[in-house]
C-alpha cells in the first residue's frame, strides 16, 4: 500500500521495493489515509462518501487459518520483546493464570528472568469471559468476521495467506497495478500450519473445543476445515 500510494520517497523517487520499507513505518498511521483521518477530513459528509466508496471501490480481504493466526499472534506479541503488549496483555495473563501476582515491571526485566505467558495462558485469556468485559479483543486476535464485517461489506476479493503469492498476483492484475508493484516473496518469520499439533499439545482438549466455537464463524465463512486432529485428540 505504501508503494502504491508513493507516500515514501527514496532519493527523490518513490520507494518501489516493499521489503526495503522499515518495519516501524508499515504500521505508522502517518503513511496511510486511515479511517480516522477520513472522518476528520470530511466531517458530516464522511458517512455519505464512505457509502459511495464502498459501492465503487474494489474491496479486498486476506484471511488465514484461525488457529494458525493465533499461534502467529502469540509468537509475534509475546515471544518477542514488545513493551506495549507486555504491559497491556502479558502482565494480565501472568497475574490471572501463571500465579504471578506481581509480574516484572518491564518486558526487558521479564525476558531477563525468563518470565512470559505460555501459549496455554494466552488461550485461557481468550476463553476467559472477563477478557472482553474489560475491553474488546485486540485486532491481532479478534475474529475476522468481527474485525472486517464480511456480512455487511461486499468484498470483491478474498485471498488466503496460505496461497498469498498466487492470490496477491491475481489481485494486483484485477486492480491493474501489476505493472507498478509485485508482491514480495518472503519466508521470514512465517508460522506454518503444520506446527498446530505441537503448539496445541499444551492446551487441554476441552479448551481447544471452546476455542473452536469462539472462532467457528471464521472457519466456516472463509472455507477452513474443522481441525479434527486438534479437537479430537
Amino acid at each position: 500500500m505504501i508503494v502504491l500510494s508513493e507516500s515514501l520517497q527514496q532519493e527523490g523517487a518513490p520507494q518501489r521495493d516493499p521489503l526495503a520499507i522499515p518495519r516501524d513505518l508499515v504500521h505508522n498511521s502517518s503513511m496511510h489515509f486511515t479511517f480516522n483521518k477520513f472522518w476528520k477530513r470530511y466531517g458530516k459528509f464522511a458517512k455519505h462518501l464512505m457509502k459511495v466508496k464502498l459501492k465503487k471501490y474494489t474491496k479486498f480481504l486476506f484471511v488465514r487459518d484461525p488457529f494458525v493466526r493465533l499461534i502467529s499472534a502469540y509468537r509475534n506479541k509475546f515471544e518477542m520483546r514488545n513493551e506495549d503488549f507486555y504491559r497491556r496483555f502479558a502482565q494480565v495473563m501472568l497475574r490471572r493464570y501463571a500465579n504471578q501476582p506481581t509480574p516484572p515491571a518491564s518486558v526487558d526485566k521479564a525476558f531477563t528472568l525468563g518470565v512470559h505467558p505460555s501459549f496455554s495462558h494466552f488461550i485461557q485469556y481468550l476463553l476467559d469471559p472477563q477478557t472482553e468485559k474489560d475491553m474488546p479483543f485486540n485486532e491481532h486476535w479478534r475474529q475476522v468476521y468481527r474485525l472486517c464485517h464480511p456480512c455487511q461489506i461486499q468484498y470483491d476479493f478474498v485471498g488466503h495467506l496460505e496461497t498469498v503469492e498466487e492470490d496477491a498476483e491475481h489481485l494486483l492484475r484485477l486492480l491493474r497495478v501489476d505493472n507498478v508493484v509485485e508482491f514480495p516473496t518472503s519466508q521470514r518469520n512465517l508460522t506454518a500450519s503444520t506446527w498446530e499439533t505441537n503448539w496445541f499439545s499444551t492446551v487441554p482438549v476441552e479448551a481447544r473445543r471452546e476455542l473452536y466455537k469462539l472462532y467457528e464463524p471464521d472457519f466456516r465463512l472463509f472455507g477452513y476445515d474443522r481441525p479434527e486432529s486438534i479437537l479430537n485428540e
